[in-house]
């Protein structure tokens, strides 16, 4: 039996390894901590559990997982099965939260107007050049039209 001496935010626990396994149990709607070990730096995110998927080759969970960058708020999707080395997952609880709903909504929407001021901005460009320069521009089919007669 191999008797182990494992430290957790300062507390120490003796696990005998030999038998030490974790089991988790998930359900849709969950909250997880996601770590993301893509890059050089890991990253920990906070989800939730989108569903459960049990192909036959690969069961797969989907994560909706939320960041939060200088950049504004985004909620991102990743697929996790015994192929995704780059992911892990915690169970979580919602105190463990890294941000606010009025925090996100709030950058959400900052990011809804910026895109509809973006749409208003190109429909006035398109008018503007429909106006000053769709005089130039006939209609192709009215030209062969006007050449086969």
């Amino acid at each position: 039996m191999s008797k182990e001496t494992v430290e957790i935010n300062g507390v120490k626990f003796e696990v005998d390894m030999d038998t030490a396994k974790r089991i988790d149990t998930f359900k849709v709607g969950d909250n997880v901590r996601l770590l993301d070990k893509r890059y050089s730096s890991s990253e920990i995110y906070t989800g939730v559990i989108l569903g459960f998927y049990n192909f036959k080759e690969l069961p797969t969970i989907q994560v909706a997982y939320f960041k939060d960058s200088f950049s504004g708020a985004t909620i991102d999707f990743v697929n996790i099965n015994s192929k995704s080395d780059d992911f892990e997952l915690l169970p979580s609880n919602k105190y463990e939260a890294d941000f606010d709903r009025d925090t996100v909504v709030g950058s959400l929407n900052q990011q809804i107007e910026s895109k509809t001021a973006e749409v208003k901005s190109l429909e006035a460009k398109k008018a503007w050049f429909l106006k000053y320069y769709g005089k130039y521009f006939v209609n192709d089919s009215e030209e062969d039209a006007s050449e086969e007669g």
